[in-house]
């Protein structure tokens, strides 16, 4: 335990723990975000929002495209973070800059060498303690799911994975994704597409992973936002522990995400807790 770590509940988040050691690791999966949860939130003291944000501000495209995007963002960004707009009306906004945004990607010649060129940036990190995390899920056979809104989708988180040698059986990627010529272009996307505000609307039963974990009723979910936690919404789960990086803004979001998550981690920390924990749930 560190200065970094807060558990919300202490007795009820021993509880649950118990109960999730007692039925076993074959019971047991994760859940996660990838953007921000399972990388960092700051690189070498630059705020990194996505992979797909080290796109936008690389001139990787056509000369139009960053300004583009740039306005698309300060349009619908602000809309994404309101807490006063009704959610239906986040949803249809997200909705429709995302759209815009996959039209802009495809019109300005997005390719797969230029997803590669973003995750070869060196800009995006991942989490220490994420080697140790994946090799323990690889261990004792435990899925993790990552559902993420990522803009340049699966291709990206898979092509990050595999460049940082941690790509694994183990890990199931549910993210947009690009449909491609023959070349390389990009020139379409594939539907339904997934938002930051959307997750409770992604079905895991809709995707062949579901077969992998509908047996896996104990859930450990990892996220850095507040709709992170929807992304349980429909899984029919017995017990569930929820870890939240409070990556910014720590003095500001503290007492919200208390009462979301069972667990806080702030300030950017590791996945040092979380290895700790997941050891004492499958040992």
């Amino acid at each position: 335990m560190t200065d970094n770590v807060i558990i919300s509940n202490q007795k009820e988040f021993e509880r649950i723990k118990k109960s999730i050691i007692d039925a076993g690791a074959e019971r047991l999966h994760i859940l996660a975000d990838f953007d921000r949860t399972l990388t960092m939130a700051f690189v070498n003291g630059q705020s990194i929002l996505s992979l797909i944000s080290i796109l936008r501000d690389g001139n990787y495209l056509t000369p139009d495209y960053s300004q583009k995007a740039h306005d698309l963002y300060d349009k619908y960004h602000p809309i994404e973070i309101d807490p006063v707009i009704p959610l239906i009306e986040k949803k249809k906004a997200m909705e429709e800059w995302w759209t815009v945004h996959y039209n802009l990607l495809i019109k300005s010649g997005l390719n797969k060498k230029d997803i590669q060129k973003a995750v070869d940036s060196g800009k995006i990190r991942l989490r220490d303690g994420f080697g140790e995390f994946v090799e323990i899920l690889k261990t004792y056979q435990i899925p993790l799911v990552i559902i993420s809104s990522s803009g340049l989708g699966r291709e990206a988180i898979e092509m990050f994975l595999s460049r940082e040698g941690r790509q694994t059986d183990s890990i199931h990627i549910i993210s947009n994704s690009f449909e491609w010529d023959k070349n390389g272009n990009a020139i379409g996307v594939k539907q339904p597409i997934i938002h930051s505000l959307n997750k409770d609307e992604t079905a895991i039963e809709n995707f062949p992973v579901h077969k992998v974990i509908q047996d896996r009723k104990n859930v450990l979910l990892l996220g850095d936002s507040l709709d992170d936690i929807k992304m349980i919404k429909g899984f029919d789960y017995e017990n569930l522990l929820k870890i939240g990086f409070l990556n910014e803004k720590v003095k500001e979001s503290l007492d919200i995400y208390k009462r979301n998550y069972d667990v806080v981690i702030l300030n950017d920390s590791s996945l040092d807790f979380v290895n700790q924990l997941l050891r004492e749930l499958i040992t």
